[in-house]
C-alpha cells in the first residue's frame, strides 16, 4: 500500500478527452406550486429526492430564513425537477428548499436521531423583534398559516422527449445545475440521476478488499472515482467492442441500462468482478495498473473488461501475458494517448484479448 494515504484516488487520466456535443429535445415548462400542494406530492411519494444525493446540509437558521421569506412575500429561488417516465418528480436542484417546507409543515427539523429522536422546528436565528421569532407551525396565527401553505414555489420541471432511446440528458442537465457549496462530482451526479440497486452494488464491489489492493488505495475515494472506475469496467465488458466517445456518456448509459442491477447480465458481472479480483492478487504484481506512477484507467479498464469477459479462458502464464502486453508499443500508446477515442479503446481491447487470452 502507498506510503501516503489521502481521501483522493490518483490517476493518470491526463489524456482523457473532452466531452462531444449531444443534442436531446426538451421541454422545460413551470408550475407554480404552493407550499400545500408541495407538501401533498411529498406525502404522495410524487416528488423524489435520488437515493444518494448528499444529505440534507442547511442548519436551522438557514431553513427559518427561508421560511420567514415566505411569510414576509420574499423571492425565493425555483427549485428543478425532471419528469420521469413514471411522471415522478426528480429533484435536481432545490433539495434544501422543499425539505425545509417540509420539516417546519411538519414540526421536526432534520431526520431522527440514533435515539430516534427529532428536534422541534421553531423558527431560529430571526429578528427576536420578528412576529414570527421561535414560532412553530402550530404558533403560527390561522391567517399566518394560511399565508405560508398558499405560498407559491416557482418549479422548472424538464421533462426528455428525444432521442427515446437513450434518456441521459437528466445527467447533463444535473451537472449544469447542482448548485451546491460543493458541485457534485461525474459520479455522485449518475447515482442520483439513475438511482436504483445498480447503485449499492457497486458500493459493495467498491469494498471488496482484493480491488482496495489492486488499486492500492484503502480509504474510500470522495468523489467516488474508485465507483467510477467499477462502472467503467463492467460497460467495457459488457459493451467496449461498441464503445463511443464521450467516455461520461457511456458510463451514463451502462448506470441507465442496468439501474436496477436484478438482471442477469449485472449478476454474471459482479460474480465474475469479484473472481477476477482474486486472480490479479494472487498472480500479477502489486499494483498491476500503475504503470507509470497514478493508476493508468485504460490499462485497467482493457485488462479488466478483457479478464472479466474471458474469465473461463485466462491461461496459468497471465503474469507474463501481462508484462509482454504492457511493454507492447501498440498497447502503450492506446493506453496513454487520446484514451477516449473509439479507435483507441477499440486497439487496446483487441490487443489485452490477442495477449492475454489467445
Amino acid at each position: 500500500m502507498a506510503d501516503t494515504e489521502t481521501d483522493e484516488l490518483e490517476v493518470d487520466d491526463v489524456s482523457e478527452d473532452a466531452e462531444t456535443h449531444i443534442e436531446y429535445d426538451i421541454a422545460t415548462y413551470p408550475s407554480d406550486l404552493t407550499l400545500s400542494v408541495i407538501h401533498e406530492m411529498w406525502k404522495n411519494d410524487e416528488i423524489i429526492v435520488p437515493s444518494f444525493q448528499r444529505n440534507f446540509v442547511w442548519n436551522i437558521k438557514q431553513s427559518s430564513n427561508l421560511i420567514e421569506s415566505f411569510l414576509v412575500g420574499l423571492p425565493v429561488p425555483q427549485v428543478f425537477f425532471y419528469i420521469s417516465e413514471k411522471n415522478k418528480n426528480l429533484v435536481i436542484d432545490g433539495q434544501q428548499r422543499i425539505k425545509s417546507v417540509i420539516f417546519f409543515l411538519e414540526g421536526y427539523f432534520g431526520e431522527e436521531n440514533l435515539q430516534g429522536r427529532r428536534q422541534v422546528f421553531r423558527l431560529f436565528g430571526l429578528d427576536e423583534k420578528s412576529p414570527y421569532y421561535n414560532k412553530r407551525f402550530v404558533d403560527l396565527t390561522e391567517s399566518d398559516q394560511r399565508k405560508l401553505k398558499s405560498a407559491v414555489l416557482r418549479a422548472v420541471n424538464i421533462r426528455q422527449l428525444a432521442p427515446n432511446d437513450q434518456s441521459t440528458s437528466m445527467y447533463h442537465i444535473f451537472e449544469r445545475l447542482n448548485t451546491g457549496g460543493t458541485p457534485l462530482k461525474p459520479q455522485e451526479i449518475r447515482n442520483c440521476v439513475f438511482h436504483g440497486s445498480l447503485v449499492e452494488t457497486l458500493h459493495t464491489l467498491n469494498d471488496n478488499t482484493d480491488w482496495r489492493k489492486i488499486i492500492d488505495k484503502r480509504m474510500l475515494d470522495k468523489y467516488q472515482k474508485d465507483v467510477e472506475l467499477i462502472l467503467r469496467i463492467f460497460a467495457m465488458a459488457e459493451r467496449g467492442q461498441k464503445y463511443e466517445k464521450p467516455m461520461k456518456e457511456f458510463l451514463s448509459k451502462q448506470m441507465e441500462l442496468h439501474r436496477s442491477a436484478g438482471d442477469p447480465v449485472t449478476k454474471e458481472f459482479v460474480k465474475n468482478f469479484v473472481g477476477v479480483c482474486t486472480i490479479i492478487t494472487k498472480k500479477l504484481p502489486s499494483r498491476p495498473f500503475h504503470i507509470r506512477g497514478p493508476l493508468n484507467l485504460a490499462a485497467l479498464d482493457s485488462v479488466f473488461a478483457t479478464l472479466i469477459k474471458y474469465h473461463a479462458k485466462i491461461p496459468h502464464d497471465i503474469g507474463d501475458r501481462l508484462g509482454a502486453l504492457v511493454k507492447n508499443k501498440k498497447y502503450q500508446e492506446a493506453i496513454f494517448f487520446n484514451t477516449s477515442d473509439a479507435s483507441t479503446v477499440e486497439v487496446r481491447l483487441n490487443l489485452a484479448k490477442q495477449i492475454l487470452i489467445d
